[in-house]
């Protein structure tokens, strides 16, 4: 028998998400096989791991991945994000859900273990309820809270139809160093960032404009340990996760006080601030605190602190 560890597999491997998730993972011993589009490729390899670029849609290259890796467990972080998805509906369609349900089917085909799979806020419409409760309806507004909500419909499928552990959490807006260009909901994150860099930013939403939101290591916590959790201690298909409430008018307070003579001013953008106002501003979580222990770190004055370390620590690394 071998006593190589297993593998697992991340789409998205190379992104905002995957590469940290990938870190966690390989600190803990385990093999990873990180998938992405090429061009993404990181600099050095881990020795326990494997980088794999293509398509998502390619379900050719998805079989040979399965067959030649057998991942015990899958962590399905690919996807179009919402600007992107917006722009190219077919595209978004095809990358965000089709690929997905092949990924799906051939998780069930070929016995992975757990399939992990990262939704969003952006799978509820408009929402009337505060704190929001977990089975509040879900009526997405743009394309990408649709794929989401057609993804968790197909993983819940094939978790009771097949006996898949498929798991899925529902991230609020995400503050990271890291965030991508292509989230209509990165806005605190690029404030930062450009408060940093000295540059003038203009929100794309109004002062008052707020939503639930977590930091990045949070995020990247909550995936790990609740992928690690015994199936018998999870009550549910999905979970909804808060850390705390953020206005576009407090990232701005926070960034000029880290920043002094940060220019920036709020010049809504209609679209963009009806969908982040029309998302939840505090979520119950209670049942993933009471059945898998989750609980935050950062609140917003801690996360703020660690966003300028990491964005002085990526400058001093680039000098």
């Amino acid at each position: 028998m071998s006593d190589k560890p297993q593998s697992v597999l991340i789409t998205g491997g190379n992104g905002n998400l995957g590469r940290l998730v990938a870190e966690k993972l390989l600190a803990r011993g385990q093999r990873v096989v990180k998938f992405d589009i090429p061009g993404t490729e990181p600099a050095t390899v881990h020795a326990n791991e494997t980088v794999v670029s293509g398509d998502i849609r390619d379900l050719d290259l998805l079989q040979q991945i399965l067959a030649q890796h057998r991942p015990a467990n899958i962590y399905h972080l690919a996807s179009l994000l919402s600007g992107s998805s917006e722009a190219d509906l077919p595209t978004a369609w095809e990358t965000n859900a089709t690929a997905s349900f092949n990924l799906l089917n051939l998780a069930h085909e070929t016995g992975v273990g757990k399939f992990f799979f990262a939704s969003t806020a952006a799978s509820y419409g408009p929402v009337d309820l505060e704190p929001m409760p977990l089975d509040y309806p879900q009526w997405p507004e743009n394309m990408y809270g649709a794929t989401k909500v057609a993804v968790e419909r197909m993983g819940v499928y094939f978790k009771q139809k097949h006996g898949l552990d498929f798991r899925c959490l529902r991230f609020p807006l995400v503050v990271s160093p890291f965030a991508p260009e292509g989230a209509v909901s990165a806005f605190p994150s690029q404030a930062f960032k450009a408060a940093f860099n000295g540059q003038s930013f203009r929100f794309p939403v109004a002062e008052s404009t707020g939503i639930s939101t977590l930091f990045l290591e949070d995020v990247i916590d909550s995936i790990v340990n609740y992928t690690a959790a015994e199936a018998t201690r999870l009550s549910r298909h999905v979970y909804n996760l808060h850390a705390y409430y953020l206005t576009a008018g407090m990232v701005a307070l926070e960034a000029a006080k880290r920043f002094p003579g940060f220019d920036y001013s709020f010049e809504p953008i209609a679209a963009v601030d009806h969908l982040i106002s029309s998302w939840p501003d505090v979520v119950d979580d209670t049942d993933a605190r009471r059945d898998w222990g989750w609980q935050p770190t950062f609140d917003f004055d801690q996360s703020a602190a660690r966003i300028c370390e990491l964005l002085r620590a990526g400058a001093a690394g680039n000098e």
